[in-house]
């Protein structure tokens, strides 16, 4: 019986593994439909896209844009941004990941153990969150207003929040 609670515990620790496989959406230029993709609209203006796996917060998403938008400004040689237009769609992901293991056994005339394990998917639904904005960057004489952002600013606050993709 020891040998047999062997293979559960390492099929169960297997399936808890595949079901951890969603991951938070790295830093990086959009590749197999997430992470962060810009459109040159006009001189000093672009579309800015993040998109995020069902692993990454809205609020993650969302630094992304701020600092896509801080980066292109402070390349295009200007010192601020404003964000127009900008909105958050969440879209189901997916669900949630459940992992079930048992044992059983049965006797009478015939004796026996018997193994299952399950992975499936749960009720709860996960979100997937995209957020679009048209950056309009701003020369240093520009006004400022509540909804204007200092590019360097932006930079040096978000930078301990993004998540570069890990070296593989």
């Amino acid at each position: 019986m020891k040998p047999l609670l062997s293979k559960v515990v390492v099929i169960g620790c297997t399936a808890l593994l595949l079901a951890a496989c969603a991951t938070r959406t790295p830093y990086q230029p959009m590749q197999k439909g997430q992470g962060y993709s810009e459109q040159k609209l006009e001189a000093g203006r672009y579309r800015v896209t993040v998109v995020g796996s069902t692993a990454t917060p809205r609020e993650t998403v969302e630094n992304y844009l701020l600092y896509r938008a801080a980066e292109l400004t402070v390349a295009a040689g200007y010192e601020r941004f404003s964000l127009r237009d900008q909105h958050t769609d969440a879209e189901p992901g997916g669900s949630g990941s459940g992992v079930s293991v048992g044992v059983g056994g049965f006797g009478g005339v015939s004796r026996g153990v018997g193994l299952g394990v399950g992975v499936g998917t749960g009720s709860g639904s996960k979100l997937a969150y995209r957020t679009q904005a048209d950056v309009l960057m701003l020369s240093v004489d520009a006004p400022v207003s509540p909804s204007t952002f200092d590019a360097r600013q932006v930079i040096d606050n978000l930078r301990s929040q993004v998540q570069p993709p890990s070296a593989r």
